[in-house]
């Protein structure tokens, strides 16, 4: 079995590692090893790719901060928008990426890694990465319509 599924964005490939959980909002959630309640979180290379070219992110709450499921808690901007961060789940959001603040790149280049967002302490029920995939399957022909219409715009 593979270590990751493979959805194709018209020619550019998205990624999705089959280490952690997803959510319908288009976040990853890696759980931590000795705490598996505890969750690093980020966005898919989906998402990445949708938003084109991140360059600033902000924060509208501190670490320890408990949270409900499609709360904001900040915002992105990239080239494509300027965008609301929702929490995926209820949960406390445990702490934040703060390299990310200083230089938010690493959303880019590295979705999986570096460039996580934030920690979150959830026992939510997580989308399998099939499911995750299954659920852009589903959205991508909206998707598409939105890029063309922003690209038109």
């Amino acid at each position: 079995m593979s270590d990751e599924l493979v959805f194709m964005m018209g020619t550019a490939e998205a990624r999705f590692p089959t280490d952690r959980g997803y959510a319908r909002n288009h976040m990853w959630l890696l759980p931590d090893p000795v705490s598996p309640d505890l969750h690093r979180v980020g966005l898919t290379e989906y998402s990445v790719r949708l938003l084109r070219d991140v360059y600033f992110l902000d924060w509208s709450i501190d670490p320890g901060t408990p949270v409900a499921t499609k709360q904001e808690i900040g915002e992105i901007e990239s080239s494509k928008a300027l965008s609301s961060l929702y929490v995926p789940f209820p949960g406390e959001v445990v702490a934040f990426n703060e390299a990310l603040l200083q230089d938010p790149s690493a959303i880019n280049t590295f979705p999986y890694g570096d460039g996580w967002l934030f920690s979150l302490r959830t026992d939510s029920e997580l989308l399998t990465p099939q499911e995750y995939l299954d659920h852009v399957n589903a959205g991508w022909k909206d998707a598409q319509h939105l890029i063309k219409k922003q690209m038109n715009e």
